[in-house]
């Protein structure tokens, strides 16, 4: 498979819409000029998915005698994140001389808008974290949208935006932890990247590599794209593609080399700690072992549905691949992939890894789109599906699992 440029070209014009005038091939400015009221209908839908779920959730925790907004808050990894931002780095809780959790695992960007949110607000930490997430999720949304519009039409902009509101592990955009905030950058920056934006795409970047751990993949997609544009031109290219390319991985390698330093070894200090909470990239390993024994002994409900959502995620990457997508998103949605297939420990945390993959919801959009100019009804039951399993899942998953996130 050969990519002619990184380049995404804008979509044409969709049934019904005006002819839209030629554009330079590097910008889509023209195209674009109707993206801020259709974003808007978008993010209306994403809000509207999300809103509907959190009432499913709110009822969910009223009839077990708990408090939704705290669930929301202050579960699993949230506790971690809001300590960090009301008290820096240095907790570590010791299980075992071999497990071993240290807060220097979470990266400093979302506590660190935490901490700026309580300092110039009267907000608790708490709700601080989750107004930090639902704009977040908001800006992911819409940056989300604007992807699937430019390569695909309006329409499937939309539907991108409303099949990722409606994953199964969805709630957690509505929770106070880190995938918002790592899409939102990730998308805007992948973005950037398929409209020649390249100081834009490289600073986004680096702010997504300070967010998460897995947040590096946007900065190989920075980086692959910008050397697939250097080589296509044979090195005649503009010094922002060079200054993109530089800063793209600066937010995740900066924070790395911190904690090697504060750990003692620049190099291996970090994924020393990711190690002693169990984490660490095995090439699947620890997760054939796991669903073997999921296979042949049967565990709680969680963990045989993460393996059918990763399972059908590298479905997804592969109608990916054939449909062609621009090569920044393969390799975004393929690093993620191959760090929830091959990395082991927290099993059942996979699916929450790949919320940041939207590209691979893509072929589903379209398909969905199709569908519906096709057939509406059948649209309209296949929404209807999705959308019952995510918010009774997501409910399940805050509510009574009692499975970390």
């Amino acid at each position: 498979m050969t990519h002619p440029t990184t380049l995404a070209r804008p979509a044409p014009p969709e049934p019904g819409d005006r002819a839209v005038r030629p554009s330079r091939p590097s910008r889509s400015s023209r195209a674009a000029r109707s993206l801020p009221s259709a974003a808007i209908t978008a993010l209306g839908v994403f809000a509207a998915a999300r809103l509907a779920g959190l009432l499913v959730l709110a009822g969910t925790a009223w009839a077990t005698g708990r408090h939704p907004v705290a669930l929301l808050a202050r579960s699993w990894d949230s506790n971690w994140y809001l300590g960090i931002a009301a008290h820096g780095y240095g907790r570590t809780l010791y299980f075992h001389p071999t497990v071993i959790h240290s807060d220097l695992a979470f990266f400093p960007l979302y506590p660190a808008l935490v901490r700026a949110v309580t300092t110039l607000t009267p907000l608790t930490g708490g709700s601080a974290g989750l107004l930090v997430s639902w704009t977040a999720a908001a800006a992911a949304a819409c940056g989300v949208y604007a992807i699937g519009a430019r390569l695909h039409g309006r329409a499937v902009g939309t539907a991108l935006v409303l099949l990722w509101g409606l994953l199964p592990h969805s709630v957690v955009l509505s929770m106070a932890y880190t995938e918002p905030v790592l899409t939102a950058f990730a998308a805007w920056s992948l973005y950037a990247v398929l409209d020649g934006r390249w100081l834009w795409a490289g600073s986004l970047a680096a702010l997504a590599g300070l967010a998460r751990p897995n947040g590096f993949a946007v900065a190989a997609a920075v980086l692959v794209a910008a050397a697939h544009e250097i080589c296509r031109s044979r090195g005649k290219v503009s010094h922002r593609v060079w200054t993109g390319a530089a800063l793209a991985p600066v937010g995740w390698t900066g924070y790395v080399l911190w904690v090697g330093h504060r750990e003692g070894d620049w190099l291996r200090g970090y994924f020393q700690v990711q190690r002693l909470w169990g984490s660490r990239f095995d090439l699947g390993k620890g997760s054939l072992h796991l669903v073997k024994r999921l296979l042949l002994h049967g565990d709680r409900f969680v963990f045989p549905m993460t393996m059918v959502i990763v399972a059908a995620a590298v479905l997804l990457y592969l109608l990916l691949i054939a449909d062609r997508a621009p090569l920044p998103l393969l390799v975004h949605s393929g690093i993620l992939l191959l760090i929830a297939v091959g990395g082991s420990g927290f099993f059942e945390s996979k699916p929450r890894f790949l919320l940041p993959a939207f590209p691979l919801l893509l072929p589903l959009a379209r398909a969905l789109v199709r569908t519906a100019r096709a057939r509406p009804w059948h649209a309209t039951l296949v929404v209807g599906a999705l959308a019952g399993l995510s918010f009774v899942y997501g409910a399940y998953l805050v509510v009574i699992a009692h499975t970390p996130l």
